[in-house]
């Protein structure tokens, strides 16, 4: 990481087990310990592992972007330690707070980001000087000991540098930010395993809210449509080929990408192999009835979700397989949609944001 005379930080990253109580005591202490001296550790979330950071704290949020060398206009998403902490960090206005207590009653703690007004209190960097913030509970048993223990708010983007596939597993975060943090705990594989459902709330006069779905993710359209009228984000290019900021993060139109050129071929027909190149397959179900498995000879495959083709253990394997895959010694990753249903919406959004086409 830079210094501020602009000298790159290197220093040794542990990597803390969680797995056993006294393991996972000492091992939050050691976290609480960093984050109150203003540094930043890796903890694992129910999605994926997230950078955290005191939140209140202007010096230690600029080391996440120094890490993650994230430029300072993608806003960060905030942790709280309990539900009461809200306004800490976001205002809740009247005409959208019995919905918001109803949400956070729902799906909190669990992968649902809410979009609110941001509180003074909280810095600019946060939120890339937005006047909103997004902010939720993480359900993660580890991620879930180390905020309360702190007892304040923590940032927590993807522990990735930026626009590189989420990690799912302490291995994975160390691959990313080896020598640019102090501390990884080990929580295991994330059972969850892309970011988490962001939402803004517009009121309407008469009726249901308007839910605005910023980033599909595990909380799906069909789980909120209970509770509000669905509607889908727009963040792609205008007509002049410009891209508006994002207002949430994983709003960039690349994103979530391998260093291998990924491409997401939406019918088999469309897919012509060049002579001399190396390709390797992500596929969704692995069956050969789906037209993908035939069409070249590939020089891997790796499955979402053999043969069952269930859409959770898609999502759970999806970060996993682009980074093993990633690994391999190939010109190009060919990967197959999957199913525009429930948590499928936000496996496609990943696909097509980490796509070069």
């Amino acid at each position: 990481m830079k210094q501020d005379d602009g000298v790159t930080r290197e220093m040794d990253t542990f990597i803390a087990p969680t797995d056993r109580a006294d393991l996972l005591r000492t091992a939050v202490t050691q976290a609480v310990d960093f984050l109150r001296e203003g540094e930043v550790v890796a903890l694992p979330s129910e999605t994926v592992y997230g950078l955290a950071a005191d939140a209140l704290n202007p010096a230690a949020v600029a080391r996440i972007f120094e890490a993650k060398e994230r430029p300072s206009f993608d806003p960060l998403i905030v942790h709280l330690p309990h539900r009461k902490r809200l306004a800490d960090v976001a205002i809740v206005p009247p005409e959208i707070a019995e919905t918001v207590a109803l949400l956070i009653e729902k799906f909190w703690p669990g992968p649902l980001t809410l979009v609110l007004p941001k509180a003074a209190a909280l810095p600019d960097s946060v939120t890339g000087g937005l006047p909103t913030v997004a902010v939720r509970m993480s359900s993660h048993p580890v991620f879930k000991a180390v905020v309360t223990s702190f007892g304040g708010p923590l940032a927590a983007p993807s522990a990735n540098r930026f626009g590189r596939i989420s990690p799912t597993s302490a291995g994975a975060v160390l691959k990313e930010l080896g020598g640019r943090i102090p501390l990884i705990l080990d929580g295991g594989a994330c059972p969850e395993g892309i970011e988490s459902t962001i939402l803004k709330i517009i009121p309407t006069e008469k009726g249901k809210p308007i839910f605005r779905i910023l980033r599909a993710g595990p909380v799906t359209k069909d789980d909120l449509q209970p509770y509000g009228k669905i509607e889908w984000a727009n963040g792609q290019p205008d007509k002049n080929g410009n891209t508006p900021l994002p207002e949430v993060p994983g709003q960039l139109p690349h994103h979530y990408a391998p260093r291998t050129p990924l491409r997401l071929v939406h019918h088999p027909a469309d897919f012509l192999p060049e002579a001399g190149k190396r390709y390797a397959l992500l596929s969704y179900r692995g069956d050969d009835e789906d037209g993908y498995l035939g069409l070249t000879e590939w020089e891997h495959v790796l499955v979402l979700s053999p043969g069952s083709g269930k859409l959770p253990e898609a999502a759970l394997r999806l970060f996993h397989c682009l980074r093993a895959l990633d690994e391999l010694d190939v010109d190009e990753i060919i990967a197959e949609p999957v199913p525009l249903r429930d948590v499928g919406m936000a496996i496609m959004e990943r696909l097509r944001r980490a796509s070069y086409l």
